[in-house]
Formats: C-alpha cells, sequence, structure tokens
C-alpha cells in the first residue's frame, strides 16, 4: 500500500522537486547584441517602406524612375531581355545603366507583380546596410554607441532622399558596400573584396569603387591582393562603358557620355586643369561635399575608408547635369554606409582595445557620436522622412481618388501614353509610354523638340493638375503644362482619340480609328 509519501505528483507542481527536463535557456547578453542590429533593421524597413508606400499611393511617384524599373524587372520575370518602352521604342535598359544584377528581384516580382514590390524590396535593402555598422559598433564602442550609429545610418539624408524617391538599381549597392566597408575597417581583406566585387554587375561607375577599395587594401593589406583588385575594377568600368553599354544602347554610344563633357572648356587639357575648380563651382557643389560628411560629423574624413567615396562624388561633381550636384534623388545613398563606417573606424582607433581606456576618451568619443546625431536631427526636417510628420502624407485627396476610378477603367494588357506620375500605376499591368513623347529617338535630356512624334498607344491619360512632389518642385515633367494641354488637343482633333472620360482635370482618351 502506498503512503502519503509514496504519492505521485507531476513535475512543476508545489511541493515537488524541480524537473530535471531541459528548458529554453534564458536570453544572455550575447543573444541581445546579436539581436540589436536586427531590431534595428526592422524599425528602419518599417519607416521606409511607410515613406515609400505612402508616396506611391498618392502619385507621388513617376514613370521616370519607378516605371522604368519595374518594366525592367517585369521583363526578368517573364525571362525576357529588359525593354523598357518607357525608355524608348525597343529600348534595352542594360543600354542606358549597365545593371544585371536586378535580375535578381525577378523571382520576387513574378511572385507579386507590382510597383510596391520593388519599393519594399529597396526598403529592405536600405535597412540591411545598418547591420553590420551597428554590429561593429557594438563590438568596438559598446551597445550605447551601437544606437547611435544605427539612428545616424537611418536617419542620414542620403538614405531618406534614396527611400523616398521611387526604386533605384543602386539600393543593392547600398548593403555591399555597408559589409564591405566594415569587413575592411575589422582588416578581413577577403571578405571586403567577396562584398564589394557584385558591385560591377550593378551600376558601371561602381567598378571604380571597387577599385578605390582595391587600392585601400593594396595600401593597408596584402598588396598584391589591393592590385588585382584595383585593376578588375577599373577593367569591368571600363568595358562596361565602353563596351557593354554601347552594344545595348540603339544609338551606339553611353546613354550618360554628355555628362561628363568638356563643358564651357576648349579642350581636354583646360578640362583636366580646371577640374578642381570646376568640382566647388557652382556652391551648391561645395555645399553637397560637406553634407555628404554631416552625418559623421565630418570625421569620416579622418579615416582611409572616406576615399570609398571619391569616385562617386568626383564624377557628380564634375557632371554637366545639375540633378547631380545637389542632396535630391537617390545619387547618395551608397555614399551613407561608406561615411558612417568613416565614423566608426575614427572613433574605434580613438578608443583603442584598452578595456578600460581614459576618461577623457570616453567623453571625447560620446561627444562625437551626440554631435553626429545632433546634426542627423537638424537636418531631418530639410529631407523626406519628414514627411511621415505631415498631414498631406495622410489624406487621400479627391483629385487622388478621381485618378484611381479613371485608372482603373483601362483594360489589363492595353498600351497607354500616360503623364509621368500616372504611369508607374499601370506599367505592372499595361505597357506604358509617356504622354506626350519622351524621350523622342531615346535620347534624354533633349526638351525642346519643335514637333512631337503622334502618340500610337490604344489610351491616353494626362493629368493636368499634377500636383509637384518631393524631389520635383511641379508635377509636369518632362514638358511644360501649356505644351501637355497643346498635345492632347492635337492627340483629339488631329490623331483620332476621343475623351472617354474628365474628372479633377484628368482626361482619359481612347483611340478610335
Amino acid at each position: 500500500m502506498r503512503t502519503f509519501s509514496d504519492k505521485i505528483t507531476a513535475p512543476g507542481e508545489p511541493g515537488t522537486a524541480p524537473s530535471t527536463e531541459p528548458g529554453p535557456p534564458p536570453p544572455t547578453p550575447r543573444h541581445a547584441a546579436a539581436l540589436l542590429p536586427w531590431g534595428w533593421a526592422a524599425v528602419l524597413f518599417a519607416l521606409y517602406a511607410t515613406v515609400a508606400v505612402r508616396r506611391h499611393l498618392l502619385l507621388r511617384t513617376t514613370g521616370y524612375d519607378l516605371g522604368i524599373f519595374e518594366q525592367a524587372i517585369r521583363a526578368y520575370a517573364e525571362l525576357r531581355a529588359p525593354v523598357v518602352p518607357l525608355r524608348g521604342e525597343g529600348f534595352n535598359l542594360l543600354g542606358d545603366h549597365f545593371h544585371p544584377a536586378l535580375a535578381a528581384l525577378a523571382p520576387l516580382y513574378r511572385l507579386w507583380p507590382s510597383p510596391l514590390c520593388l519599393l519594399l524590396a529597396q526598403s529592405a535593402l536600405l535597412a540591411l546596410a545598418v547591420v553590420p555598422l551597428a554590429r561593429w559598433a557594438a563590438r568596438s564602442l559598446g551597445r550605447a554607441a551601437a544606437h547611435a550609429i544605427a539612428l545616424a545610418y537611418g536617419l542620414s539624408w542620403g538614405i531618406a532622399s534614396a527611400a523616398a524617391f521611387d526604386f533605384h538599381e543602386v539600393a543593392l549597392a547600398v548593403p555591399l558596400l555597408s559589409y564591405a566597408a566594415v569587413a575592411f575597417g575589422e582588416r578581413r581583406w577577403g571578405a571586403a573584396v567577396a562584398w564589394a566585387a557584385p558591385l560591377v554587375l550593378i551600376k558601371e561607375d561602381l567598378g571604380l569603387t571597387l577599385a578605390a577599395l582595391g587600392l585601400l587594401i593594396a595600401w593597408k593589406g596584402p598588396r598584391r591582393l589591393g592590385l588585382i583588385t584595383a585593376a578588375c575594377g577599373l577593367l569591368a568600368s571600363a568595358v562596361e562603358i565602353r563596351l557593354l553599354l554601347p552594344a545595348f544602347n540603339p544609338a551606339g554610344g553611353y546613354a550618360h557620355g554628355d555628362n561628363l563633357g568638356e563643358a564651357a572648356h576648349t579642350s581636354l587639357l583646360t578640362t583636366l586643369a580646371f577640374a578642381p575648380l570646376d568640382a566647388l563651382r557652382p556652391d551648391v557643389k561645395a555645399l553637397t561635399l560637406v553634407l555628404v560628411f554631416a552625418p559623421a560629423a565630418l570625421l569620416a574624413v579622418r579615416s582611409p575608408l572616406a576615399l570609398l567615396a571619391v569616385p562617386t562624388l568626383a564624377w557628380r561633381m564634375l557632371s554637366q547635369n545639375a540633378f547631380h550636384w545637389g542632396t535630391s534623388f537617390h545619387y547618395s545613398a551608397v555614399l551613407m554606409p561608406i561615411v558612417i563606417a568613416g565614423l566608426i573606424d575614427v572613433l574605434t582607433r580613438w578608443r583603442g582595445t584598452d578595456p578600460a581606456p581614459d576618461p577623457s576618451v570616453v567623453r571625447q568619443v560620446r561627444a562625437s557620436l551626440a554631435t553626429a546625431l545632433a546634426v542627423t536631427v537638424v537636418l531631418l526636417p530639410s529631407f523626406p522622412l519628414a514627411q511621415l510628420a505631415q498631414r498631406a502624407t495622410w489624406r487621400t485627396t479627391p483629385h487622388v481618388t478621381a485618378a484611381h476610378a479613371l485608372l482603373d477603367r483601362i483594360p489589363d494588357g492595353a498600351t497607354v501614353a500616360a503623364s509621368n506620375r500616372l504611369a508607374p500605376q499601370l506599367t505592372a499591368r499595361c505597357e506604358v509610354v509617356l504622354f506626350p513623347t519622351f524621350p523622342v529617338e531615346s535620347r534624354l535630356y533633349e526638351y525642346d523638340k519643335d514637333q512631337l512624334p503622334r502618340p500610337t498607344a490604344e489610351w491616353i491619360v494626362h493629368d493636368r493638375h499634377a500636383p509637384g512632389a518631393w524631389p520635383y518642385r511641379t508635377g509636369h515633367w518632362p514638358y511644360p503644362p501649356e505644351r501637355q494641354r497643346t498635345e492632347l488637343e492635337t492627340a483629339i482633333r488631329s490623331y483620332g482619340y476621343e475623351r472617354v472620360a474628365e474628372r479633377d482635370g484628368i482626361t482619359l482618351l481612347r483611340r478610335t480609328d
């Protein structure tokens, strides 16, 4: 007979011995440190995605560039060459910029054929770049510094500008540059080269950035590896610009070669002689150069990593295209991980490896991080992330509602000539070109044509009241509103189109012949 003392109890009941079964281990500081960078990546992804998606829903995205890239990736997803009607009839986008790495996004687009797929992919790529930066800062400077670094990168104006302006191929380069810069800072030379090597498949000028990395490795690390890397980067850019891009371009040349022309100088020699001055004139160039390093409180210029920014800054400041000189658009996105990595590198060398550094050094590191954060906060209202605090971002206007209602009347698979801000609303389901016709004969930067080709699409949808939205002050690019209205009336009067509907300044035409 069992006695009371023989009673069998379930594990964990009061009065019983503790269970010997293994349970989940309690969280440790190491686990928390590992999660810190990914937590910041999730927060930044949500931030960038919110801005990008709201802008698209409010008709603030454009055919140039979101529509262009969606047509290219849609073609990849359908196993076709990236022929982009928005860029010109039969135009292969590999003849504009060399970015075959975009094909990596095709499987995602195949699963979700929508411009939102590209916007969310870009948000994820930009957010991913914070992971190696925050991880390096946590190891070298502590958890508090890692939070400061994540904020300095995540809220930097260059990343904010890219997140809020459509989609661009350079989003693929941002995390690669971040991992490569951190690997260089930690003296992991092979890893730095491995992370940076795919840059040559993202854009033709990024081979020069790979070459700059190679020269840095030759200076600070194994010389042979560095020189081979530099040679490969230079060779890749040369082959892409001189051979591959002209081969894909219908005009047989480099589409953006005129941007690096001789400007007002009479010869190549004088162009080279005046290059240092041209890189700082007009004043907007000097301001941009300062703002590029401002998120790091200008300290990144003291790091060898700052040399990685030289190729991108050089072609931008020497370009004849004024869009390249300022802080708008996506051109500075690839510079932000370099600048923030340079900041970590400088602060790490200041602090040293002593587990108990001098208090004055600790104060200096903290003051530098505080300054970087202060600069970031001061700049924040001037750049697109501030749109999240604007009432207009969260209000759908009657104009937007009217636009979506008229666009819904266009059947799937139709050919459509659309205003720039309406084009990306249709590129997932229609074949879209710009209205009025642009570019003529695939030639960019030519806006003063006396006569434009007649439209041939089945449908025309034109927005007479396209609102201005960052980074464009007006919504009527590429032609003035008067020219656009004239072309619309000509389509009705001379080209066989009839007005199907008109609402709140948005006109829908259909070809009748």
